[in-house]
């Protein structure tokens, strides 16, 4: 606890950084298992996983960044409400990406 009270850094904001080696990992096997799987319905459906995850990390590296710095990374490239408009269009495509990918493989493997 006292290496945190050093840093600056609350134990919530530790958590919140410790998930990236983790979300980096996820998106490299996401991506390599979608190439090893050389398209079909199961390759499609891991590759928009992929991308889902990797829309999703840059979504929870804004939020860091934001708790951290106190800095909108979006409002400050979009300004008011724009940056509102997009970070809320960046998580319905990182819901839809998963919710599909996952869809196009459960369909295929009913098959």
């Amino acid at each position: 606890m006292y290496i945190l009270a050093q840093s600056g850094l609350t134990f919530t904001q530790w958590f919140g950084l410790l998930e990236f080696p983790f979300l980096i990992v996820c998106i490299y096997y996401s991506f390599k298992t979608a190439s090893a799987l050389k398209g079909g319905v199961f390759g499609k459906g891991m590759t928009l996983l992929a991308w889902g995850f990797l829309v999703m990390a840059i979504g929870h590296g804004s939020m860091q960044v934001t708790n951290i710095l106190g800095l909108d990374i979006f409002d400050i490239i979009f300004n008011q409400p724009g940056g509102r408009v997009v970070w809320f269009i960046a998580l319905v495509t990182t819901w839809g990406l998963s919710g599909y990918g996952f869809y196009m493989i459960y369909k295929a493997s009913k098959k």
